[in-house]
Formats: C-alpha cells, structure tokens, sequence
C-alpha cells in the first residue's frame, strides 16, 4: 500500500508547501486537490499552465502524485480533469456521487453518467473512482453494490472512505469484504461519532476517533490491495502550516503502526 496524503489538508497554503510537508511527513505519494473552495491546488481551468508546477514539485520532493480529487462529476469539468490526469500521469481521478440518499431515481442517474464517465477515463487510460457519501445516493454498502454492479468497466472502481461507512450506521471493517475486491483507492480519516459531518480536522487524525483503522488496514492487507491510501482530513483551510503538520505527521505515525501490527511493512 502507497501511504499518501490529500493537499487539501494544506488548502489555506500554495502547492509547494503542501509537497514539501507531506514528503517531511514521511508519505510514499500525494493526492492532488482539485477540490474548488478547498484548495487553490489543481485548479482545472488553468491546468495546462499548472501541469508543468506539479510534475517539477513531484520530482523535486519525490512524492508521485496517485489521485486526484475532483469531486463533481460535471462533464466538461471531467473532461479537463482527464486532460490533466493524463498529462501529469496521474492514474486515479476520485469523484463525489451527488445526488440524494434512498431516491431511485438520483441512483440510477448517477449510474448513468458515470457509466459514461468511465468511458472516457478510458480513452485517456485513467480510472475514475466514486465513494459512498454521506446525504448522497451512493452512501452505504448497498448502493455501492449498485454501482459496482452495473459498471463493469476496469477503468471504474471504487474510492472506499471508512468515515463515510462509519457515519452510514454500519461497520467499515464488516462491510469491506463486499466491496473490496472492486476498490482501486482508498481515503482514509478518523471519526468521532455518526453525525453528517467527518467532524473538526485535528479529530480527523487517524487515531482519535471511533473507526476500527486497524481492523480496516488489515482486511485490505489480506485481500492483496497494493494500491494509494490517501489521508483525506478537510476543514483546516485557516489552519497554520504547523496544525496542519501535525494532523499529517500522527496520522502517518498511525498508518504505519497499523501495517506494521498486519504485517504488510
């Protein structure tokens, strides 16, 4: 497993500072945020003048760049998020599903369009991932199924957050064996409670909440995932850099220790 980080922790701050502190952090890769109003990272308008900053800042720290998060699933939008996925080589593109929880209609819409989503990730070699969100239409186990069911394409897969499983009343370290042979990223973060929201930053850390990380690592060891484990933690956007260190640098502390206690380092 690729342990990584989400620069929207670092979204108050430029692109450098959020490399050059997830590389001092220890990370083996970083998540791009194209996250509007989070960030100021990856800004998809201005990609192509963008693209050459962050291949420079990935060779110079040494951090591959393994996803990005876009998280509408507007089609033009996609389309210059594939457009620069492919130019940067950024393999993974992770979106958001939209839509409204236990309304049939939203869910099957939502299928739809990123059935046709796929199609293009295709045609530009990148694999789109969706994640169950909290009030969306895709937001537990089975309408998660749903999706994976009906999308059939390799270049679909699934973004498998825990919060999020977490805050949809169910187990995450249960309800991953149905999925995970399907999931192609993972985004990763602490919970304290079930309420909508994954709660204030510094409780995001991994480590100070309520999910069985540990537990959860260890199912994805044992079924083979090789692939980015991205600590998403939002909300800290007026954060200093050293707050925002701090939340990175235990979390990665605890990432470690949980592949070390399952034997996958």
């Amino acid at each position: 497993m690729q342990l990584g980080l989400n620069s929207v922790l670092f979204g108050g701050h430029d692109m450098e500072t959020a490399f050059k502190y997830t590389a001092v952090c220890g990370y083996d890769g970083i998540e791009i945020s194209a996250i509007g109003g989070m960030s100021e990272h990856l800004v998809l308008d201005r990609w192509q003048e963008l693209a050459p900053e962050i291949k420079g800042l990935s060779s110079t720290y040494g951090l591959p760049v393994t996803a990005m998060e876009q998280p509408g699933r507007d089609p033009e939008v996609m389309d210059h998020a594939f457009q620069a996925a492919a130019e940067i080589g950024i393999p993974v593109i992770n979106c958001g599903p939209g839509g409204k929880s236990d309304d049939e209609d939203s869910l099957r819409a939502t299928i739809d369009a990123l059935g046709s989503l796929s199609d293009k990730a295709a045609n530009y070699g990148v694999t789109l991932c969706v994640k169950a969100h909290v009030g969306a239409c895709i937001y537990n186990t089975p309408t998660t199924l749903r999706a994976l069911e009906a999308i059939t394409s390799p270049f679909f897969g699934l973004d498998m957050d825990p919060s999020h499983i977490h805050r949809a009343d169910e187990n995450p370290v249960e309800a991953i064996g149905a999925v995970v042979h399907r999931i192609k990223h993972v985004h990763i973060r602490d919970c304290k409670g079930r309420q909508h929201g994954p709660g204030d930053p510094e409780n995001q850390a991994n480590g100070r909440g309520d999910i069985d990380l540990l537990g959860y690592v260890r199912v994805l060891h044992e079924a083979g995932y090789a692939g980015p484990v991205n600590l998403e933690v939002i909300g800290a956007k007026e954060f200093g850099v050293a707050e925002c260190v701090a939340i990175a640098a235990e979390s990665r502390g605890h990432m470690q220790a949980c592949l070390q206690a399952c034997g996958a380092r």
